[in-house]
């Protein structure tokens, strides 16, 4: 026996299954299977579960699979940042995969609501089986292996009938970068006398782990956000086929056993998905579920956790495309063997399950199809007939001063075929359109619901995402329809001038912009007051923050070199940049005014490692990398020594605990900040400064009641039940809503914003008092803050309504920029990322003035 079968046996031992041959574990039942196919354990050379398999093994079994079998065809849908192929494994009969695109073209009438087909029973239906979005929960993409071999190479009467009645796209692995990474950690671990310890290192992965992609987010919730080309080409790639049954696996704490819906009630109070999904059609296949895994001997629950509510899962999701979308949740052997409170779990128990469960979903839709095919169609008519509880038949938006950030929400919109149409300056969104209930999940906001406690976040209406001014019409004159945004931002060239360049800084990309030019060498300075100028389109008002590049003082370029970098800066970045030939303003300040500060290139580093929300710090590193296009050093906790920040002016903290930040790395990061240089904290982190006294800023607490018997009372305790203490305290955190503040647009934190009211997304319990100078304070939430999402009363009014959102904090001669709320949340919060943008550039020129008393 070879070591890798003698592995494999050792595993199904500590399952006290012992089966004929590895595969048999798997494949019981399934067959007789082609010989001419090979199996996953021919294939790899060793059996399923017994070693982690990579992803371009995964993608090389599958091709060969369509290589061999005319029942298999692939397809590469996409690539991750790390280049790794997207792909799915189309299978069916030869026949249905012949008639493909007829097939596909009779099945899209059905979400055509001008369409009125009734042969609901006479075509296959289609169904995405999707795996692995969660890098570390690998055992589905093993299962995926399994379940691409027993459709292509089974005999089986009950699979040649699954293939006949059913088009099956297989999605093996929807984050292959981090899937990678841990695959990568188990296997290196991996011993020969397997290690079932929870402290072994193969259990437990070093941060940031695989869970996430390349940057470090979270895919699972990047359905809905479509940021990152995995989900952008998923999203492509489903709005071509629009299938009935999408799959969801996942992997969830070693001592659970599995979990398939029906989840825990929607959140809302009022979910916009018909109640057929999350209740009938989910119904109607956990009795499939039931019956597979019964059959072999697999516990599971339903109905007490995970919720849909957020509409960004790819559990969810498609439930807004007329599908049926499925969660599972298996736990998790994280890594080979370990043990639990009831024996050891194995990697091959974990992928069975799995496998199981992902041939009940074919067999429940197969046995269904006309049902669900009629649900769909019925999903997508009814968008266009049901009453809108609002009253409003669009939506209208448009920003007047950032035509970049208008043009990145069309394309937003439009990724989900969503239909826009511009009408003048601005743009229209009708109510009355087959993705009407994704038209209401981009606008509409909330503010009562069924639950307190969510499984994710409780608001999501990307409009205010994108801080887009939007209203809702009750008539509106839709336009022109907009099939294509690259005309939404059409900048007039800027012309060569001897004197100097002028650059709005009200456009998203101008931060980009501008670290182009410094990177090659510009001087440039910020205007800290409005002024108007002739420029060669014309007399120009410039707001608060606005870039001039004196061409004379550029003392290491000419003036022809300062042209050709400003006109490739404009040609890059599409903004807007003006000539200026006098220095004489019209209005304001003049060009040559102290009020014109020369702002430093930033050199920026963040601190990363254990300890560190590895989320938050993708964030940063995402925007600054494929956005501003500048670069940030990710410094490891544990690596810091000595004058480790002496290269930088700008150094982040995002939230963390930061324990492993002994006493002297805290005085070296105060006493670099006093030295000039600006510390940038967002969430925990500012509560970290706080509490380690860098700054002299407080938290905002509860006020003591002054009346003794009012404070005896509110000091005794209140007995509750035991049961219900989990939601009791779980609706005291702030997962993740969206709430009003008032910002000081004459602050530099504030350049580039006209409104002084600006949405903020808040997911963290984490309240700055006001700062202790007057004006420290940049961003406070206004009167009556709330937006959108759940926040309980007690957060709201007590903690909430006195504190600040942003503050900055005088230390020595540099500064301390506090973040309370999260300025670049999952890459899609364009309306705040430059808040932090500001921090980075404008830092160096803040001070924080004290008023006289």
């Amino acid at each position: 026996m070879t070591s890798s079968k003698l592995l494999f046996t050792m595993v199904l031992c500590a399952i006290m299954v012992l089966p004929l041959s590895a595969q048999d574990y798997f494949l019981k039942n399934k067959g007789p299977f082609n010989p001419e196919i090979p199996s996953p354990e021919e294939f790899l050379g060793r059996p399923i579960g017994a070693q982690h398999t990579r992803h371009d093994l995964i993608v090389a079994y599958l091709t060969k699979l369509a290589e061999l079998s005319d029942r298999a065809e692939i397809e590469i849908y996409g690539q991750t940042h790390e280049m790794r192929k997207l792909v799915m494994l189309r299978i069916s009969t030869p026949e249905n995969l012949k008639n493909l695109e007829s097939l596909k073209q009779e099945h899209l009438k059905f979400v055509d609501p001008s369409q009125n087909p009734t042969n609901y029973d006479a075509l296959p239906i289609f169904i995405q089986l999707g795996y692995n979005v969660h890098g570390n929960e690998p055992s589905s993409s093993e299962a995926a292996l399994l379940t691409a071999y027993t459709l292509v190479a089974s005999n089986n009467p009950e699979v040649k009938n699954y293939l006949e009645n059913s088009v099956i796209f297989i999605d093996p692995t929807i984050n292959p970068d981090g899937r990678d990474r841990h695959t990568q950690w188990a296997n290196q671990f991996l011993a020969k006398e397997i290690v079932s310890d929870a402290a072994d290192a193969e259990h437990n992965e070093t941060w940031p782990r695989g869970r996430t992609n390349h940057y470090w987010f979270d895919l699972n919730r990047d359905w809905l956000l479509a940021v990152h080309p995995e989900s952008q080409g998923k999203l492509k790639w489903y709005h071509q086929w629009y299938p009935n049954v999408v799959t969801d696996f996942h992997e969830m704490g070693t001592n659970s056993n599995h979990f398939f819906e029906p989840m825990k009630p929607n959140g809302s109070l009022d979910p916009i998905m018909p109640k057929e999904n999350y209740q009938d059609l989910n119904d109607m296949f956990a009795k499939y579920f039931v019956s597979a895994l019964d059959e072999i001997g697999s516990f599971y629950f339903t109905k007490e956790a995970f919720d849909g509510t957020y509409p960004g899962y790819g559990s969810s999701y498609p439930d807004l495309q007329g599908a049926l979308a499925l969660l599972f949740e298996q736990a998790s052997s994280r890594g080979h063997l370990q043990d639990t409170d009831y024996g050891t779990i194995s990697f091959a128990f974990t992928i069975r399950n799995q496998y199981t469960s992902s041939f009940a979903t074919i067999k429940a839709a197969v046995e269904n199809k006309a049902y669900l095919r009629q649900y769909q169609q019925t999903f997508f008519k009814t968008a266009l007939s049901e009453k809108i509880p609002t009253g409003f038949t669009a939506y209208e938006f448009g920003d007047a001063y950032d035509n970049n950030r208008n043009k990145a929400f069309v394309d937003y919109l439009l990724k989900h075929k969503i239909k826009v149409y511009k009408n003048g300056n601005k743009f229209t969104v009708p109510l009355k359109q087959p993705q009407r209930r994704m038209v209401q999940s981009m606008f509409e906001t909330y503010s009562k619901y069924r639950d307190s406690v969510f499984y994710d976040a409780s608001a999501w209406s990307v409009a205010n995402f994108y801080n887009m001014d939007y209203s809702g019409l009750k008539t509106a004159n839709l336009g022109e329809e907009v099939t294509s945004t690259e005309s939404i931002n059409k900048v007039v060239s800027v012309p060569k001038s001897d004197y100097a360049y002028i650059m709005d800084w009200d456009d998203y990309y101008a931060p980009s912009a501008l670290y182009y030019m410094q990177s090659r060498g510009i001087i440039a300075a910020s205007a800290f007051k409005p002024f108007s100028s002739k420029t060669n389109s014309g007399d120009k008002d410039f707001n608060y923050g606005s870039i001039m590049i004196p061409v004379s003082k550029q003392q290491e370029l000419t003036s022809d070199e300062v042209y050709q970098i400003v006109k490739e800066a404009q040609d890059k970045f599409n903004v807007p940049i003006y000539s200026a030939n006098t220095g004489f303003s019209i209005k304001g300040i003049d060009l040559g005014s102290n009020n014109f500060r020369a702002v430093k290139k930033p050199k920026a580093a963040m601190l990363i490692g254990d300890g560190v929300n590895s989320y938050e710090a993708g964030e940063v590193w995402h925007l600054l990398d494929t956005r501003a296009k500048m670069p940030i050093t990710k410094l490891q906790t544990n690596t810091i020594r000595g004058n480790w920040l002496e290269k930088y002016n700008t150094l982040v903290m995002v939230s963390g605990s930061y324990n492993t930040i002994d006493s002297i790395q805290r005085q070296t990061i105060r006493d670099w900040t006093a030295n000039g240089n600006t510390l940038i904290t967002i969430g925990s982190a500012s509560k970290w400064v706080i509490d380690q006294k860098l700054v002299k800023e407080k938290l905002t607490t509860k006020p003591k009641s002054k009346d003794k018997d009012e404070k005896e009372a509110s000091e005794k305790v209140e007995r509750l039940p035991y049961v219900d203490a989990s939601e009791n305290l779980g609706r005291e955190q702030v997962g993740g809503a969206i709430f009003e503040v008032d910002l000081d647009v004459t602050h530099p934190l504030g350049f580039g914003y006209r409104a002084g009211k600006l949405p903020v997304y808040k997911n963290n319990n984490v309240f700055l008092a006001p700062s202790t100078s007057q004006y420290g304070t940049v961003a406070k939430y206004t009167e009556n803050p709330h937006i959108d999402g759940y926040i309980s009363g007690d957060n709201l009014n007590i903690y909430l309504k006195p504190s600040a959102s942003l503050i900055v904090s005088q230390l020595g001669s540099g500064r301390v920029v506090m973040f309370a709320d999260n300025p670049n949340f999952r890459g899609a919060w364009y309306g705040t990322n430059k808040l932090f943008l500001n921090a980075l550039f404008f830092g160096s020129n803040i001070s924080v003035p004290r008023a006289r008393n």
